[in-house]
């Protein structure tokens, strides 16, 4: 079943290139239908998924590499199956827009996201460290293509300095990986969680995992790629690392640094709260300080991230009971800053095609000539701030709570947030769309029927979301336990 789920995408890439390089309408009907069989069977993924169950679900497994004792081995829990439903989404609203927002090589466009989407279907499976690795760099070299060939005029610079900064990240991870595999004599991840490792191997260990997760996050300091990423990189592509490549990064914190290295994520939790919280209220400050729209959307998508590894290292700060909501809050917050930030770099991607321009003080009045687009981006705007009934409303309310009684310090500084998001957002979204129109700003379609449609359904994400959580946080609720029983699970004491 899970192989189906990862490996039909591929499939469907390469089958775009059976399609006649000018049949564009051919082109994008194999996309469309390959994204929306892979929607559909996530939905059924999701239908199938015993959430009463405290265990691994979908089991598959297969020799693989036996001479070191590596497996094809897939699984997933509640929070792989919400990751792989969003990732199925969202390479169909891609896949949707494609056509209406790259002209050339529409393709190996298509292609390279389907090629993406199976990668990383296959990091949110992998119960193997090497498996996991792998689809883990096989995410890399699509997205570097894409920025690489599809970004705009400074897209050489931004595509190496993505690839830099992760491939870096990359190599200390198969370094730990490595370790690991050999000492537990096999890369499965439940027998690497079970060894028994002292402090201080546990540090080394976590700080190879810090940096390859933080900087696909990404945390502050190693933030600085995603703006010129984002900046850069094509509409889809933008969408893509603000709704999957920085869960990414998340997961991997989820999946090797609580479970495999528990105390030292014990004894680093206050640097990592302090990360988290500069990266919420400093990269805000950022965000206000921009001219150019898209790349105040980056700077939001770091700030609005901070709060998810607040969220999964603050369990260590707060009683046993608080741990479960605070640690749900940071999974519901990365579903949540992927429909808001996806959302609005989706919107800006269509008015940039209209205006070609992403300098702030070029615009202005645009409601006036594009009231529906300005409509759109206004209610993506309130989800980004969090206003109460939005997606964005829920996992943040839900870390804040948990910290109030017993860390009242991290709510009040996380809190501020509340603050700096409304000031940036509310003036781009002032100066932007209303106010008299700019005469030099040229003139513009509103969005089509079709635009429309993909538009809504980021709404309807939106507020499902943040008026009706409760089946989300079920799906996590029994996955979330388990992380955090291995999280606050002591190895140092244990034989080896």
């Amino acid at each position: 079943m899970l192989s189906i789920c990862i490996w039909h995408a591929l499939v469907g890439a390469l089958g775009l290139y059976l399609v006649p390089k000018q049949n564009i309408s051919l082109i994008r009907l194999v996309a469309v239908v390959t994204a929306l069989f892979g929607l559909i069977f996530s939905i059924y993924l999701y239908l199938s998924y015993d959430q009463t169950i405290n265990q691994l679900q979908f089991i598959e497994k297969l020799p693989w590499i036996g001479g070191i004792n590596a497996e094809y081995f897939l699984a997933v829990d509640g929070i792989s199956v919400s990751l792989i439903l969003l990732t199925c989404l969202t390479t169909l609203i891609i896949c949707l827009m494609g056509g209406s927002l790259v002209r050339q090589n529409l393709r190996d466009y298509l292609a390279i996201f389907l090629i993406m989407q199976s990668m990383v279907i296959g990091v949110f499976c992998a119960q193997d460290a090497l498996l996991f690795f792998l689809f883990w760099e096989g995410s890399l070299i699509p997205m570097y293509l894409c920025i690489g060939i599809w970004g705009s005029k400074n897209r050489s610079f931004a595509a190496r300095k993505f690839f830099i900064y992760t491939f870096l990240g990359s190599t200390l991870l198969l370094i730990a990986v490595l370790f690991l595999g050999i000492k537990a004599q096999s890369f499965n991840l439940a027998n690497i969680a079970g060894l028994s490792l002292d402090l201080d191997t546990q540090l080394w260990l976590f700080g190879a995992f810090l940096l390859a997760f933080a900087i696909k996050v990404p945390m502050f300091p190693v933030h600085t790629w995603l703006p010129d990423a984002h900046t850069e990189a094509p509409t889809g592509g933008s969408v893509l690392l603000a709704a999957l490549l920085l869960k990414v990064g998340a997961y991997g914190f989820v999946r090797f640094s609580l479970p495999i290295t528990p105390d030292a994520s014990q004894y680093m939790a206050i640097p990592m709260i302090v990360l988290s919280l500069i990266a919420i209220v400093y990269v805000g400050f950022i965000a206000l300080a921009q001219s150019d729209m898209k790349r105040l959307i980056a700077y939001s998508s770091v700030a609005h991230m901070g709060f998810v590894t607040l969220g999964m290292f603050g369990i260590y700060l707060i009683p046993k009971e608080l741990a479960v909501m605070t640690f749900s809050g940071a999974m519901i917050q990365m579903i949540a800053h992927a429909f808001g930030s996806g959302a609005m770099f989706l919107a800006f991607g269509m008015m940039y095609e209209r205006l070609k321009t992403r300098n702030i003080d070029d615009m202005g009045g645009v409601a006036t000539i594009m009231p529906y687009l300005a409509s759109f981006f206004v209610v993506f705007s309130m989800a980004n701030i969090g206003v109460p009934g939005t997606s964005g409303f829920i996992g943040e309310l839900l870390i804040l709570v948990s910290f109030l009684k017993h860390q009242p310090w991290i709510s009040a500084i996380a809190g501020l947030t509340l603050i700096i998001s409304a000031s940036y957002t509310l003036w781009m979204v002032r100066r932007v769309f209303y106010g008299p129109v700019n005469p030099n700003m040229p003139l513009a379609y509103d969005v089509t029927t079709h635009e429309t449609g993909v538009l809504s359904i980021f709404v309807a994400c939106i507020f499902l979301l943040g008026l009706y959580p409760k089946p989300l946080g079920d799906l996590l609720l029994t996955s979330s336990e388990t992380v955090i029983a291995s999280a606050l699970h002591s190895k140092t004491g244990a034989k080896s």
